[in-house]
């Protein structure tokens, strides 16, 4: 079957970064990271969500496993920001060029400060969105912190 590839695919073609693509079925409009996780067969703890945020005009990106919840104090320190609010949802294709359920922390229009929870650092592999709602890339979690230039942090509320 041929793959429309994304920004997020290409960007990782283009630095040799090798990913396992997963496709789902996004009819029944299940798209939450937990229904994705059982869609494509992994553990829900190694399945991450992107997260978008924003502290005034700055924009962050949090990855984080799609069963946990970001704790917004944690995600201020992480960025060095006295306060941290989540992107508007109608914001997030502007920011981001994707949409929600399909946004990638690889390929975003810009490369923002990226943190990826500190869990990731002990796994094999994560799963984050491919760009496109219905399509997972599995990837070494350092090669993803590489690729983004982002930093393993305690993110999520306990």
């Amino acid at each position: 079957m041929q793959v429309n590839k994304t920004n997020a695919m290409r960007m990782l073609d283009a630095k040799k970064a090798g990913y396992t693509l997963h496709t789902y079925d996004n009819e029944d409009g299940q798209i939450h990271g937990s229904a994705v996780a059982e869609k494509i067969g992994l553990p829900a703890e190694t399945v991450f969500k992107t997260l978008v945020s924003h502290s005034g005009p700055q924009p962050y990106v949090f990855v984080i496993p799609v069963a946990e919840e970001l704790d917004l104090k944690k995600a201020a320190k992480a960025a060095g920001a006295k306060k941290i609010e989540m992107l508007p949802l109608k914001e997030l294709l502007k920011w981001t060029g994707y949409v929600r359920g399909g946004c990638s922390p690889v390929g975003m229009k810009k490369l923002y400060h990226t943190f990826i929870h500190s869990s990731a650092e002990g796994l094999q592999t994560i799963a984050v969105s491919a760009g496109r709602i219905g399509m997972q890339m599995e990837l070494e979690p350092k090669l993803l912190a590489d690729v983004v230039s982002a930093v393993f942090t305690d993110l999520i509320k306990e």
